[in-house]
């Protein structure tokens, strides 16, 4: 809890470095648009309802003629990268106001993840509606927890609000952290690990912090109980985080303040919205447009091939290039400098590498099915006869572990998968080279037949494009916490929805399945007892069996566009 308030400033012209940058900047990213200069007054204490004051910069175009105003609320500090999002719209003639989030970087009060951004960003309109300078044009914009900030504005649209835009950003933490039943612990520790310590370790120790990430907090992944070790890897700073493992009802209050669903269904205005194919809220990115297009809003959808951390350096320019162009139409009032033709979603699709558009996401598709075969084959023909399932075992003291994907840490995205694939807790089953290409678009699903020896499982799975050379590259999975109450005598059809996923395998390739029993840390692992999550301080393992013959089928449901 920040008590001691930073020094207000005067309104100041950036330095010869910055305007440097900026200018460095536009040429690098192909930025638009006219450009005005702009002075930043730091340190505004903006009060809210509570007593807590929230410290906010505002960044103000030279012009007599500004554009608008643009509000970013973060819990990460007011410098980098937000500052960079901030000088590009003020620069091109909008006004700015870059607002930390309580608890956070001068701001007063207690920081809870999440809890307080509804109120505390109706009073951030509140006090501009008190600036002689703010017009009455609304626009709120950024990523990530910046993009939260947004929903919650939108849980209470304010009347000034004219659009949008959210880019990888979440409207529900339990689904985000318990969505597929076992707690995203790689992602949501790290988090939480930065978090307690992001004001105490700045600049270069903050980025050798970054990369040491990973061996830092690969004990704590492997500690029992997990929530002991959590709390002392992140020294009791982050008490919240014991809460959201140990709390896997999502009907538990704990969390009414996370879920933000309702905005869903208020947002009144245009919105656009980014998503990356390899991002950890991918799924409600698309749950968030398909939404707002049912309820005819006005909403945009790009998705490009990045993970979360990549869409800030791979991605950034797009972002940029099309947030100017929709503020431009939506906050400034100008004409579009596209035509309103031009589909509203546009996809990156992975393997063919190339951006397609599409009238709607997903688009109208057939579907392509595999099926899984004894020596680990994926056929076109459903089995028409017997043979011996395959089995293997996972090991929770030996978890199968995590190889890339959607996940927040530096090494996320599509990766090499022979290391996964040499294991013997990892089944494969692989088509035979395409004669053809074939364009995956939508959620592909997995259905497995499938037995275990202990209640207490997970079924993880992966679908690989296999290139002429043999290297196998994820694009799409999904994991499912199995109901430990369903029958262990019995076969059982277990259902996987995988990400969603714009990927073409080229002809020639080949199509890979990989099956586990997790994917460790990215998902805390079935401990195999039952006990609660977070508490466990016992390993059992489970024998895992897929079964694949006339009377037991197991398949691959890919969805593909129809012509």
């Amino acid at each position: 809890m920040t008590t001691t308030l930073p020094r207000h400033t005067a309104p100041t012209p950036p330095s010869p470095a910055t305007r440097a940058a900026d200018r460095l900047l536009t040429r690098l990213m192909r930025l638009p648009g006219t450009r005005y200069g702009y002075r930043v007054e730091r340190n505004f204490p903006t009060p809210a309802r509570d007593g807590a004051v929230l410290v906010t910069d505002h960044y103000a175009p030279v012009t007599d003629r500004p554009r608008g105003t643009v509000l970013l609320r973060t819990p990460y500090g007011r410098g980098f990268p937000h500052d960079l999002e901030a000088r590009v719209y003020a620069d091109r003639g909008y006004h700015v106001v870059l607002q930390s989030c309580r608890g956070t970087f001068g701001s007063t009060g207690d920081f809870y993840p999440m809890a307080n951004e509804a109120g505390d960003a109706q009073d951030a309109v509140a006090w501009l509606r008190t600036q002689p300078w703010f017009d009455g044009r609304l626009a709120t914009s950024g990523g990530s927890y910046v993009g939260w900030t947004q929903w919650a504005l939108l849980m209470d649209p304010p009347p000034e609000l004219r659009t949008c835009l959210i880019a990888v950003g979440p409207h529900d933490m339990h689904d985000a952290v318990y969505g597929a039943g076992a707690f995203q612990v790689g992602d949501f520790l790290a988090w939480a690990e930065m978090l307690a310590h992001q004001e105490r370790f700045t600049g270069l120790r903050a980025i050798a912090r970054m990369l040491t990430l990973k061996r830092r907090l690969a004990p704590v992944f492997d500690a029992l109980p997990l929530a002991d070790a959590a709390d002392e890897a992140t020294e009791h700073r982050t008490p919240w985080f014991r809460e959201w493992l140990t709390t896997a009802d999502p009907g538990d209050p704990l969390w009414d303040r996370l879920k933000l669903d309702e905005a869903l269904r208020r947002a009144n205005v245009p919105v656009r919205l980014t998503a990356g194919w390899q991002d950890l809220f991918l799924d409600q990115n698309l749950r968030q447009y398909q939404a707002l297009r049912e309820r005819g809003v006005d909403v945009s959808l790009t998705v490009g091939p990045w993970t979360h951390n990549e869409l800030g350096q791979k991605g950034m320019g797009r972002l940029l290039r099309g947030n100017l162009a929709w503020l431009g139409t939506h906050l400034a009032d100008e004409a579009p400098a596209q035509p309103r033709s031009v589909p509203p979603v546009e996809v990156y699709v992975t393997g063919q590498g190339a951006w397609r558009h599409l009238d709607e996401w997903p688009p109208a598709a057939g579907e392509t099915v595999r099926y899984l075969s004894p020596g680990g084959k994926l056929l076109a023909d459903e089995p028409s006869g017997g043979g011996a399932p395959s089995t293997y075992v996972y090991d929770p003291a030996h978890p199968t572990p995590t190889l890339g994907g959607p996940v927040l840490t530096l090494d996320g995205g599509s990766k090499d998968n022979a290391k996964l694939e040499s294991r013997t807790d990892v089944l494969t089953f692989t088509t035979d080279p395409l004669t053809a290409p074939l364009d995956i678009m939508g959620t592909p699903v997995v259905e497995l037949a499938h037995s275990r020896s202990n209640p207490h499982a997970d079924v993880f799975v992966r679908l690989c494009d296999v290139d002429l050379e043999g290297v196998s590259r994820n694009f799409a999975e999904g994991l499912l916490r199995l109901d430990p109450t369903s029958p262990l005598d019995q076969v059982l059809t277990v259902r996987v929805r995988l990400d969603a996923c714009a990927h073409r395998v080229k002809a020639g390739h080949q199509i890979r399945l990989l099956i586990a029993g997790g994917s460790h840390p990215r998902f805390a692992r079935n401990e195999g007892t039952g006990e609660p999550p977070g508490t466990g301080s016992e390993l059992r393992p489970c024998t895992h069996t897929v079964h694949h013959d006339s009377g037991a089928v197991s398949r691959v449901i890919l969805p593909t566009p129809s012509e």
